[in-house]
């Protein structure tokens, strides 16, 4: 996709003088988001977030559903806090003020504890994981923290390395190794790593079929990375990822309504992931469909405002928005 961008302004202000300022105190407000174990979008189900007044009075408390989502609507215009505090890991507490917007939209990651303060009940890992050693446990989360929180992949190659060479079986740590692997441009190695991952765990492992697929997909073979990621949500259909890839390829074949329908499964299962965005704007250029083209771009900027790829999608939305007031001045005989 190429992001181009020309400058365009507006000018809102004398119109919003003319709004009294009751008006805004007077429509509800709403908190919503989703809440992951970890960074890498694995949905927090069932939780308790508890919503607090700016006194600190606890307001009310509602459980997540199966993808993490949760809502509080029918709000005054206020400054509020949301709690989360789930065992094994810790506390989460913002405070979120939505005094002068209606709808405020947030993604919360809850981080590990460290290894000595959690205890076995507290793992949401898998069996799998859990009969690793510690010590290869303590390099994966490491790494996992260097690659997805730190955005340091050349620092988490490290980690997994030592995982793997504590735990040889750790068929998890291959499937990192494969994703720092794929993140630094190095798509051969992390061909071999999702390959040795998929073997180790006997074709168990959903996570790694989809890696491999993306990687196909990159090297330009549609045809196999549709097998890989096909399977890859066979063994977990709530695996956002896959979903993402398989509307990436599907954008490929353009197959624009199918590869919409993947894209949009996987905003539903992980809607603070960046990338989905990125997908969703892509379809909706291709199909010219400008409206909901502008939508994705907010939703982009949002969640990824200073980084190279959220400056292209300002840039693209002021170009987006330019070309439709043209064509509003055009249909309407302005000049």
């Amino acid at each position: 996709m190429i992001w181009l961008g020309t400058s365009l302004r507006f000018s809102f202000l004398a119109a919003c003088l003319l709004v009294p300022l009751q008006i805004f105190a007077q429509k509800s407000a709403t908190i919503a988001g989703n809440v992951y174990f970890g960074n890498d979008y694995n949905p927090a189900q069932h939780v308790a977030v508890t919503l607090y007044d700016s006194e600190h009075v606890s307001l009310e408390t509602i459980d997540t559903l199966d993808n993490g989502q949760f809502r509080f609507g029918g709000l005054k215009r206020s400054t509020y806090s949301i709690a989360v505090d789930v065992a094994g890991y810790e506390s989460f507490s913002q405070d979120v003020d939505v005094s002068m917007t209606s709808d405020k939209v947030m993604a919360i990651y809850l981080q590990p504890l460290a290894r000595k303060q959690r205890g076995k009940a507290s793992q949401t890992v898998s069996v799998h994981e859990l009969s690793m050693p510690g010590k290869a446990r303590d390099y994966m989360e490491s790494g996992k923290k260097k690659l997805y929180q730190d955005k340091d992949a050349q620092a988490s190659v490290e980690d997994f390395q030592q995982a793997l060479s504590t735990a040889p079986a750790y068929y998890e740590a291959d499937y990192q190794l494969a994703m720092a692997e794929m993140t630094l441009g190095n798509r051969a190695a992390a061909e071999n790593g999702f390959r040795k991952a998929v073997e180790l765990s006997g074709d168990k492992f959903a996570e790694a079929d989809v890696g491999l697929g993306a990687v196909l997909l990159d090297d330009g073979n549609p045809s196999e990375a549709d097998k890989a990621i096909r399977r890859g949500l066979q063994l977990n259909p709530a695996l956002w990822l896959g979903h993402y890839e398989l509307g990436r390829e599907l954008l490929q074949q353009n197959r624009l309504a199918d590869a919409q329908s993947a894209a949009e499964q996987a905003r539903q299962l992980a809607p603070g992931a960046p990338i989905v965005y990125r997908l969703l704007s892509n379809i909706h250029l291709r199909e010219k469909n400008y409206t909901a083209l502008l939508a994705d771009l907010d939703a982009y900027i949002a969640l990824d405002p200073d980084s190279p790829a959220g400056v292209r999608a300002k840039q693209l939305r002021e170009q987006m928005q330019q070309k439709m007031g043209t064509g509003a001045a055009a249909t309407s005989g302005n000049p």
